[in-house]
């Protein structure tokens, strides 16, 4: 049976394989509660995997327009990353934060813009 460190170490390494990253707060709740960060990430894995008629990148693309919603500026980023690793496009990304203009107004498309502007920069300077 693993130790409660081996548990740690390894549900931090699974969510970075998932995710591309995690974040300093995940780190710190799993230190200290690693049974629920696991149910965390179960339901993590439910919401933005494949699903039986949604694949994981439109998951992705539908999260990143929330939290632009939300004006979570890194998040958003980190969501537009996880949808380009699985898949997606700049240009499925930006025509998804079009489309949340539409019901999210100006600070939701400025998030998003954002994050995309982020993503080319890096691109572009060969990250």
């Amino acid at each position: 049976m693993a130790t409660e460190q081996e548990k740690i170490k390894e549900l931090l390494a699974e969510m970075t394989k998932d995710r591309g990253y995690v974040l300093p707060e995940w780190v710190y709740v799993t230190e200290q509660d690693v049974d629920f960060m696991a149910a965390y990430n179960k339901l993590y894995k439910g919401g933005l995997n494949e699903g039986k008629a949604l694949p994981a990148k439109t998951r992705e693309l539908i999260e990143m327009a929330i939290l632009a919603f939300r004006g979570r500026d890194d998040l958003t980023y980190n969501h537009a990353k996880r949808a380009l690793r699985l898949g997606a496009t700049m240009r499925e990304l930006l025509e998804a934060v079009e489309t949340m203009m539409i019901g999210g107004g100006a600070p939701a498309f400025s998030t998003g813009l954002k994050a995309l502007l982020r993503i080319h920069q890096e691109e572009q300077a060969g990250k």
